[in-house]
């Protein structure tokens, strides 16, 4: 057993070493004085979001981009708060907002609402975001330098969650961050595998190319991963990171365990279904390396093993993840969470596994409905 655990420390070391290593390996982009030309479609779909509409729409009046170039479409799905009404209200004052009705003709309301956004969309570029979102100022504007430099096709974004004092939610941002240094460093190393649509843009006509989510709509999350693995066989070279300060998009934690718990169990069920065989092995890789902890831990207690082999792979792993997630914390300057690393270190291997093995066999909850795996 010893062997396996070794096999399997070195692999996960390879893995998580190059995404250091690749993270730094994506330049910093900064915004250059250039005028803008990009047209965009932002397309934000919502579901009793009323609590947090208020923040999303006064970050969309703070856009510095000229609203000549871009509209915003909010997709109503099925909401029964006051969303609707907080966005009509909203819509005197604006004219390039608008909000449709979702028409749900799959099993994946999101991507049915992304799809209705964009056959009603008038501009060059899709951008999604999330209704429990805030936008930074240039958001749009560093999205349009970045495509005028490097004339891609399909760019993820950052995403960090908003950073408060309790432990749930500087473990969820630790969880966060390590998610955001493993997209970055994928970028990095030239193999991307992740993406998150709360800060995401594609052309219109790659969407319509590429057949937007046609062969997942089964498949009720994964309107980001999925299209990305499409763009990335499609053409890989247009598809970049925009590591952008002013880039980053701010999203809301999970308001208790069990919604964070919800949240990563739809998140997992959909890897089974992925196409990317790195990203593939990373998973198996991480899940097999947090199986083994508490898995040594047990033998350990039990006499069958000596604590040795346990200790020497805690000091590995966590040494090996600071390092990738102090990365990530200084790029969104997060590190005030570091103070819950150590206990979130503890916790993690045993949360991680119980999420892996549920999305396996049981269904989850999202926006108040159940989704069959």
């Amino acid at each position: 057993m010893i062997y396996i655990v070794l096999f399997i420390t070195i692999i996960y070391l390879i893995i998580i070493g190059l995404f250091i290593w690749g993270y730094d390996k994506v330049n910093t982009f900064h915004l250059h004085d250039i005028e803008p030309k990009t047209t965009f479609t932002v397309v934000i779909p919502f579901r009793n979001e009323a609590n947090h509409l208020p923040a999303l729409l006064q970050s969309i009046k703070a856009l510095a981009y000229p609203k000549h170039l871009f509209d915003i479409i909010f997709v109503d799905d099925d909401s029964t708060d006051a969303s609707v009404k907080i966005i009509e209200e909203y819509l005197n004052n604006c004219y390039n907002i608008s909000i449709i009705k979702n028409k749900r003709i799959s099993n994946a309301p999101k991507k049915d609402a992304i799809t209705a956004a964009i056959k009603t969309s008038k501009h060059d570029w899709i951008i999604t975001t999330d209704a429990d979102c805030t936008a930074p100022k240039y958001w749009l504007n560093s999205f349009d330098t970045f495509i005028q430099c490097t004339k891609s096709k399909f760019v993820v974004a950052p995403v960090k969650l908003l950073l408060e004092q309790t432990f749930l939610n500087q473990f969820q941002v630790l969880d966060m961050l390590s998610l955001q240094g493993a997209t970055l460093g994928g970028f990095g190393i030239e193999k991307p595998f992740l993406c998150n649509g709360a800060n995401l843009g594609y052309e219109k006509t790659l969407f319509y190319e590429l057949q937007g989510f046609e062969g997942n709509t089964h498949i009720a999350s994964g309107d980001d991963i999925f299209f990305l693995e499409k763009a990335l066989k499609h053409s890989p070279k247009k598809v970049n990171y925009l590591k952008c300060e002013q880039a980053v998009v701010t999203t809301h934690p999970e308001i208790s365990w069990k919604s964070y718990i919800e949240q990563r169990i739809r998140w997992a069920s959909k890897t089974r279904h992925y196409k990317n065989s790195f990203g593939k092995l990373t998973g198996l890789i991480v899940l097999l390396m947090n199986i083994v902890i508490p898995s040594l831990l047990i033998l350990s207690l039990a006499g069958y093993l000596s604590f040795k082999p346990l200790l020497y792979l805690i000091i590995i792993k966590f040494s090996v993840d600071l390092c990738l997630i102090y990365q990530s914390a200084l790029f969104f300057d997060q590190k005030d969470c570091l103070k819950s690393y150590f206990i979130s270190f503890i916790i993690y291997p045993l949360t991680s596994t119980y999420i892996a093995f549920s999305a396996l066999f049981r269904p989850y909850k999202w926006k108040d409905r159940t989704f069959k795996i």
